[in-house]
């Protein structure tokens, strides 16, 4: 069955330079699509291209927490004018990140309100970054909100389980990249099997999060999905067909993909 990666930075350095190789690999284990995400403008720009030039490829654009402080007003004009671009399928990465202290949290808002209100404008799904944040994150979405919903993605999940309970209320999804297959995750899983069908993503996060058993692999690409894939199957009690299925039914839905 067909697989989708929703999360994969294909921009980066580590993966650009061998593109070939790692989509050759893709292809091999049956990916439909790979959603790349940028996290600037430039990335933004690269991601867009990469987009435009393999069919399997999707972009998501915008400026991610921790490089938000770089970013500039004629950044963001432009980041607007890529998202109106049928190959654009994402707003992000965006989101709110208190583990690195090197951007003020206030500064981290005001970018995550503008892809907010990008994203309702586009009726194109955020990608939200979350990183020992949960609260702060449900009260943007809480306060941005419209008619009790946000599309969007909750991206690399690792939060609680009342986060992503109130998150699936809004009317969001759920997304699990290689942690999850860590052998200590098990409260991670937990909450990965309670997700409902209809939900639930999965995601590389390349070239970062080496899913078990190729932790130590780097970087990690897009073909590698297929361990996590597999862990979630074995998680939820079905078979990895039916998990394969209904989660890139899920990629497709939410990113608009007929």
């Amino acid at each position: 069955m067909p697989l989708f990666d929703t999360h994969a930075h294909l921009s980066s350095s580590q993966l650009e330079s061998q593109l070939d190789e790692v989509l050759q690999n893709a292809a091999e284990q049956n990916l439909q699509g790979i959603t790349s995400i940028g996290t600037n403008l430039a990335s933004s720009k690269a991601c867009l291209e990469l987009a435009k030039t393999h069919s399997q490829i999707y972009a998501a654009v915008g400026v991610h927490p921790n490089d938000c402080h770089q970013a500039t007003d004629a950044d963001w004009a432009e980041i607007q004018t890529l998202a109106q671009h049928e190959r654009v399928v994402a707003i992000g990465e965006t989101g709110l990140d208190r583990y690195w202290d090197t951007v003020p949290i206030e500064l981290q808002r005001t970018w995550f309100a503008k892809h907010i209100e990008l994203s309702f404008e586009t009726k194109k799904p955020l990608v939200i970054h979350m990183r020992d944040c949960d609260a702060d994150i449900l009260a943007m979405l809480n306060e941005h909100q419209r008619d009790g919903q946000i599309i969007g993605i909750l991206h690399s999940f690792a939060g609680q389980w009342s986060t992503a309970q109130r998150a699936l209320e809004l009317g969001m999804y759920i997304s699990f990249a290689g942690m999850v297959t860590f052998k200590k995750s098990h409260e991670l899983r937990e909450i990965a099997a309670k997700i409902p069908d209809d939900r639930i993503l999965i995601e590389t996060d390349s070239p970062y999060l080496s899913p078990h058993p190729h932790r130590s692999t780097r970087p990690n690409q897009p073909s590698l999905v297929r361990h996590t894939a597999d862990c979630l199957a074995d998680v939820r009690g079905t078979t990895a067909n039916e998990f394969d299925e209904l989660s890139t039914a899920n990629a497709m839905r939410v990113f608009g993909i007929a």
